[in-house]
């Protein structure tokens, strides 16, 4: 448990590379725009796992605390994250047509996760996108502070465990944002709701709520794509796929190069992305365990929070096209 052997972030002058092979790719598989759109069934999925967390809620509102725990992590975990990855795919407009019935689903979908997030996030994380990398715009990128205090293997494990909190607190920190009218609406439902669930189920049937999202969010197999999407472990390249098994609760989002070369593409249809353009994508190093991917964090002492890649230039990369 030794100090790490990074105490700086790999800086790059270039633009990130998707917008490039995106372009690059467009020119020799024009049919790539033909999978561009959105997928008519994530309206289906996130009802789905609201509801069942609400009856799961619902028959714990008298469960002893270890029956609570237990049952966040093994199944309220996964449901709340499917849902978080579920408002990830509708921030970026791929559940309905029109912006505005995306954003009510977010909202929705944002429910059963006890604190206010969805719009917020959908700001930032188009900043994520167009700016990948950037100091001071990309908030996905862990502050040099978080570089500098979890330095080893033990800090490390509480950077893991506290991932759902600097999710919240960094953009505050790093890039302030004035809320507008749809974080109210957000912030009004999701506050509503909780009180609802207060007063009518208990309190510990909100804090099953508020456990599901913090255990699914840290040391938990299905949170590993945080870290395994933009860590560097392989000098050289900064973005990473993962093509197993979790994929399908988390709307395809280990296609991760895939997702970051083409957003305008549902996560059900990026399978068939890669089909199209293999040579693309199977020489890209990926990972093949979320899991493995939390253990090598925890035990690699050059992977910490400053194994990521950041610009330090205005330069952007292009729209979606």
């Amino acid at each position: 448990m030794g100090n790490s052997l990074r105490s700086d972030f790999y800086v790059s002058y270039t633009d990130e590379p998707h917008a490039t092979r995106r372009k690059e790719m467009l020119e020799k598989y024009p049919q790539i725009k033909e999978l561009y759109g959105y997928d008519t069934r994530t309206k289906y999925i996130t009802l789905w796992w609201v509801l069942s967390q609400f009856i799961v809620a619902y028959t714990l509102r008298e469960a002893s605390w270890g029956t609570i725990f237990f049952v966040a992590y093994f199944f309220g975990a996964i449901a709340n994250h499917a849902l978080f990855l579920a408002m990830h795919e509708i921030s970026h407009n791929l559940a309905f047509p029109k912006p505005w019935q995306n954003r009510v689903l977010g909202v929705f979908a944002n429910i059963t996760t006890s604190v206010p997030h969805f719009s917020m996030f959908q700001r930032y994380h188009m900043e994520h996108h167009q700016y990948q990398g950037v100091t001071g715009i990309d908030t996905d990128v862990p502050t040099e502070y978080e570089g500098w205090f979890f330095s080893n293997s033990l800090k490390k494990i509480f950077f893991v465990i506290l991932m759902p909190l600097a999710y919240v607190v960094r953009p505050l920190l790093v890039k302030p944002k004035k809320p507008g009218f749809w974080e109210a609406i957000n912030w009004s439902v999701v506050i509503g709701i909780d009180l609802i669930i207060l007063y009518t189920l208990g309190h510990k049937s909100l804090l099953y709520f508020l456990l599901s999202s913090i255990l699914g969010s840290g040391m938990h197999p299905i949170a590993g794509h945080f870290i395994a999407e933009h860590y560097v472990f392989i000098q050289g390249q900064e973005t990473y796929s993962y093509y197993g098994p979790l994929n399908l609760v988390v709307f395809n989002v280990g296609f991760h190069n895939e997702h970051h070369d083409f957003p305008r593409v549902p996560g059900n249809k990026l399978a068939q992305l890669r089909a199209i353009a293999p040579e693309y994508y199977d020489c890209l190093p990926r990972h093949v365990s979320w899991c493995k991917v939390i253990w090598d964090f925890v035990v690699d002492p050059d992977v910490t929070p400053f194994a990521r890649v950041v610009r330090k230039s205005n330069r952007v990369s292009s729209k979606d096209e």
